[in-house]
């Protein structure tokens, strides 16, 4: 049984916003709760992209970078050698 992408797109919109949330009262480098959000974004993304795919066979112009990639902007650890500044 397929989903319904606008169920799908919802959730993603519910964990986009508990996203923010996370970020705004962020306790630290180490919060738990922004990288678990982080985490349920990524996956409710990849939920409706799949929803969308199956319903209408369309992709979205974004990808979840994967955890294991060198090159992912995204540093949890705050290690991201980057440069720059």
């Amino acid at each position: 049984m397929s989903t319904d992408p606008r169920v799908a797109l919802s959730v993603l919109i519910s964990c986009l916003e508990e996203h923010l949330s996370a970020v705004a009262a962020n306790r630290g480098a180490r919060d738990a709760s922004v990288s678990a959000a982080f985490l349920a974004v990524a996956d409710s993304y990849e939920e409706y992209e799949d929803a969308l795919y199956e319903s209408y066979a369309e992709f979205l112009p974004l990808t979840v970078a994967d955890e294991d990639d060198d090159d992912d902007p995204y540093d949890p650890d705050g290690l991201n050698d980057g440069g720059g500044n």
